[in-house]
């Protein structure tokens, strides 16, 4: 049991027999009246995401969610297929199941995928990674004093907003969990 005061982002708990991920939390302690903590909650199995009130100390059930340190070795089609470090099984999970992180995948990439009662129910990619620039408009000397940005294909497929000075060819850093460009590699 985990009391709602504990909550952070990322936590998983279990609710009517259904595992909920925490998005957002918020504690709330209003002028009058009980403290409470106000949650955004996404559903593991289905995708959705639900807002939910609990009052500040109220118990829920925590689920316990092993990860374990995998490598992704390929993709076929929307399949992708990881390889346990430690045992060298594979494991073969469908995109859905990855969710936007899909994007910045690369094969040899160590992650993490979690398991719940040795189900699969997500994978924790790395914050950021380090991913060749393959398309993007050239860039032009002064274009640093505006600010502006321009599309960039990555390796891996995904689209990014970069600095217009960033060249194709080049590695840059991206945030797997906001898909921003974080600087050069």
């Amino acid at each position: 049991m985990i009391s709602s005061n504990d909550f952070r982002n990322g936590v998983t708990i279990e609710l009517d027999g259904v595992l909920y991920q925490v998005i957002e939390f918020q504690h709330v302690k209003p002028g009058k009246g009980s403290a409470f903590v106000r949650t955004k909650l996404k559903n593991l199995q289905t995708g959705g995401v639900v807002d939910r009130t609990f009052n500040a100390g109220e118990r829920v059930s925590a689920a316990r969610v092993e990860k374990r340190e995998m490598q992704f070795l390929y993709s076929t089609g929307d399949d992708y297929t990881f390889m346990d470090t430690e045992t060298f099984e594979q494991l073969t999970l469908h995109s859905a199941d990855i969710g936007e992180g899909v994007r910045f995948l690369k094969e040899n990439m160590t992650c993490y995928v979690m398991l719940y009662k040795n189900t699969s129910i997500g994978v924790d990619l790395p914050n950021s990674v380090d991913l060749q620039i393959v398309e993007t408009e050239p860039g032009f000397k002064g274009d640093t004093a505006a600010g502006g940005t321009k599309p960039a294909k990555l390796e891996t497929g995904a689209v990014v907003k970069v600095p217009l000075f960033v060249e194709q060819g080049e590695m840059i850093s991206v945030d797997t969990r906001t898909g921003q460009y974080l600087g050069r590699a």
